[in-house]
């Protein structure tokens, strides 16, 4: 056999016996990501939802700066947390650089704007379909975000499965604010990385093949999201008001 099968063979052995180490592994890397994700959509959602409603001046300058941040290497992004978190930073007293916090952070960072815009355009396209309709039962922009942000979950589902997957793909950042500390900052990522470079490819295989499970399954679920939206859609087509109440 070729170094590659021999080293698919293993990978697959790894996964198929559960091996500690790899499961350790993906379990810190799914547990940093979700939190980051939490994060970020308690606040992603609410940002993006007011500003796919408010009007006000100097939006537009907000919304190019949103969408500049969406094209942010992930390094730049754990640059700044690390200079942040640093001894001598503003932030240093916290003591959270190499840490689970500081990846978290990182990761948070890395996420919200995604978050932020992509909510932004599923709410703003909802106000230009609906907005006439709520204001003329008298809601205000706030409450036209909440009710639309509601009548859009399906679409918001998308978005927080889509910065799972963001954050769990990234390795920039939480490399650099994490250290890739074996048994407690190495995730999915930086594992596979310094796995490669130290020439245990069974190892990194067998992490890149969860990690490619992972992102299938996000796949999978947005598919079904999009199908029960879509479903429900059908089911009420027959009625022509929001489906929200004011």
């Amino acid at each position: 056999m070729t170094s590659f099968t021999d080293s698919a063979a293993t990978a697959l052995n790894l996964i198929l016996s559960l091996d500690s180490n790899l499961m350790a592994i993906v379990a810190r890397s799914l547990w940093v990501s979700a939190w980051a994700t939490m994060f970020a959509c308690v606040l992603g959602l609410l940002l993006g939802a007011v500003l796919g409603v408010a009007r006000f001046a100097g939006r537009n300058a907000v919304l190019a700066v949103l969408n500049t941040f969406l094209a942010v290497p992930s390094v730049v992004v754990g640059l700044v947390v690390y200079l942040l978190l640093s001894r001598t930073g503003p932030l240093g007293f916290l003591g959270w650089l190499f840490s689970f916090k500081a990846m978290v952070l990182a990761q948070t960072f890395l996420v919200l704007p995604v978050v932020t815009a992509l909510t932004r355009q599923v709410v703003e396209d909802a106000e230009g379909q609906h907005g006439e309709q709520l204001q003329s039962l008298g809601a205000r922009a706030l409450l036209r975000s909440v009710l639309l942000a509601w009548d859009e979950r399906y679409a918001l589902l998308t978005v927080v499965l889509a910065a799972f997957g963001r954050a769990v793909s990234e390795v920039g950042a939480v490399m650099i604010v994490g250290g890739n500390i074996d048994g407690f900052t190495r995730v999915m990522t930086t594992a596979i990385a310094l796995e490669t470079s130290k020439g245990d490819l069974p190892l990194a295989l067998g992490l890149g093949l969860v990690l490619l499970l992972v992102v299938l399954l996000l796949n999978v679920l947005v598919a079904a999201l999009r199908y029960w939206r879509e479903h429900e859609e059908g089911a009420s087509s027959a009625m022509p008001q929001l489906g929200v109440s004011v």
